[in-house]
């Protein structure tokens, strides 16, 4: 078990009238990679923020290393951050640009080289130390800001939607980089996003956001398998979502229809949320399966097909490697352990936190 690094104790923020943070409770632990992902304005930039220092929480603590730095300035914290805009200075080289935080701390010329080679040999820029970074690459940028954040030798590395700007091909690479880096460096990633690959191709851990709340945290495969609620059913990939009721351990009823599943532990006859995953439908010749109905759309991915199928009155969305044609009748079927059941909201408040 990683040793804890952070703690946010019951740490509330708002803006005026606006409620951003609601007692939020939080553990981050030493050398992980952790992913605040969340819809815009849940509340993941502002509790980045308050970790850095650059936000005062209303309420509440922040614990770093059992220690409450709650109030401890920006420059205080062993935090360093990269923005969404690198922030690069452009009236310096590359070289300069990294070494200015070792300038600040009166660091001696020697060291300061030394780690400026280490930063540009660890993000793959060696050779760059003369460079105007006017005139990198915006990938190449990044990788200067994350080397200037480096060398300083942060304990915990902020990263704010730092890869927003870059084409599709280099966010991937730069997701496989930054995975490189923090197993590299054992420094703690905290990488805010709103997208979803990221989160689930980087993280050792996410933390789902939504209006103020945490809904659920776990490993990529636990938030994406096992979803808490529909908020996160729905947020993390691409879901079916259907009302249900479950009869008994074991036993779901989806549109009048009993079928097996293989969660338990809910009372008898309780109002559900019932998720299938579009991947997990197979699709087969009409009345085969378990529900039958018309292809309404079919859009090509490239490795898959979308496809939109009407059945029951639900507007079920597949994801297939075999083509269907608008207007085909077929049926679908699902595997038991492909149903997930998840509980409906139980108060108004649960609901309002998971809703948008």
């Amino acid at each position: 078990m990683k040793r804890e690094l952070i703690h946010l104790e019951n740490v509330g923020k708002s803006f005026g009238s606006l409620r951003v943070l609601d007692e939020v409770d939080l553990s981050i632990y030493e050398s992980e990679f952790i992913t605040l992902l969340g819809p815009s304005g849940c509340g993941k930039t502002t509790m980045l923020r308050i970790i850095g220092g650059f936000e005062m929480p209303d309420t509440g603590k922040v614990i770093f290393d059992g220690k409450d730095i709650t109030k401890l300035p920006p420059n205080k914290r062993p935090i360093n951050t990269v923005f969404q805009k690198y922030s690069l200075f452009s009236h310096m080289s590359v070289e300069e640009n990294i070494a200015f935080g070792p300038n600040i701390a009166g660091k001696s010329s020697d060291y300061i080289k030394d780690k400026i080679k280490y930063a540009l040999k660890l993000v793959n820029l060696e050779g760059y130390e003369k460079n105007d970074v006017t005139k990198l690459s915006g990938g190449q940028q990044q990788r200067i800001a994350i080397a200037r954040a480096v060398v300083n030798e942060p304990k915990v590395l902020l990263l704010d939607e730092p890869l927003s700007a870059l084409d599709l091909k280099l966010r991937r690479n730069m997701r496989r980089e930054l995975v490189r880096i923090n197993k590299e460096t054992g420094i703690t990633f905290i990488f805010v996003t709103h997208d979803q690959e990221e989160a689930l191709s980087m993280s050792d851990r996410v933390v789902v956001m939504n209006q103020g709340y945490i809904q659920q945290v776990g490993t990529p495969e636990n938030v994406y398998n096992e979803p808490e609620n529909a908020f996160v059913a729905d947020f993390i990939g691409d879901s079916n979502i259907i009302d249900g009721i479950m009869v008994r351990d074991k036993l779901v009823k989806i549109f009048g229809r009993e079928y097996p599943c293989v969660d338990g532990g809910f009372p008898e006859n309780c109002p559900v949320d019932v998720q299938i995953r579009p991947e997990d439908i197979i699709l087969a010749a009409p009345h085969e399966g378990v529900f039958t109905g018309v292809v309404t759309r079919a859009v090509f991915w490239g490795m898959s097909y979308d496809i939109n199928v009407e059945a029951d009155g639900f507007e079920w969305l597949i994801q297939s490697t075999t083509a269907r044609k608008v207007g085909e009748e077929v049926s679908l079927h699902v595997k038991p352990e492909n149903i997930q059941i998840m509980s409906k909201p139980q108060s108004e408040d649960e609901e309002v936190a998971q809703n948008d």
